[in-house]
């Protein structure tokens, strides 16, 4: 049976290097970004890769199919039990369907989603000062002013359904995102090991 966590954040959260440093933490945890996921498919240059770029370039949304395709197939791989997955469910309509697609896998658990909570102000430092640090050549595409407020509407959008819909499951858990890096992985570490 394959635990699986969501974890949730707006743009510049931190949700990503949280989860990727608890799974190195822990051999026995595992994790995916879905954004990772997909630069992977459009690093290898293939036709669905290229398909999914003409999406993320322009900072819009990649079809439904495509992405819980790419989960589901991510978690029944994985090499262990527990997997971490981050920026996902990013609308209702993901949601939705991943919630329908989980109920009829028999070896997938959604154990809970964790929501890292910052306020759109430190989002919105954090992801522009990425774009600031980066060297010439390396920043990601999606670091502008306007494509972060296109990414942050995106997030905010469907936010209060999801927590909703999470809430009557009992399933979501905020951890505040506001402090050091150190304070939120040990939290959403605890928190990740109490549920295993």
């Amino acid at each position: 049976m394959k635990k699986l966590f969501l974890i949730i954040g707006a743009p510049g959260s931190g949700k990503t290097t949280d989860a990727s440093m608890i799974a190195e933490n822990n051999d026995d945890i595992v994790h995916y970004s879905t954004g990772d996921m997909l630069r992977e498919e459009v690093g290898s240059g293939s036709e669905l890769g290229k398909e999914i770029e003409s999406y993320i370039s322009k900072g819009a949304l990649v079809p439904l199919e495509i992405i819980v395709n790419t989960i589901v197939s991510a978690i029944n791989n994985a090499p262990v039990a527990n997997v971490l997955i981050d920026g996902y469910p990013r609308s209702t309509e993901q949601m939705t369907a991943f919630d329908e697609l989980v109920a009829k896998e028999e070896n997938i658990e959604l154990a809970s989603v964790i929501e890292v909570r910052v306020s759109e102000q430190v989002a919105r430092d954090r992801i522009l000062g990425r774009r600031a640090e980066a060297a010439p050549g390396e920043e990601r595409s999606d670091d502008s002013e306007e494509v972060f407020n296109d990414r942050m509407k995106i997030y905010t959008d469907p936010l209060a359904e999801i927590q909703r819909f999470y809430t009557d499951k009992a399933l979501l858990t905020i951890i505040n995102g506001e402090r050091t890096l150190e304070e939120v992985v040990a939290e959403m570490e605890r928190f990740v090991k109490s549920k295993i």
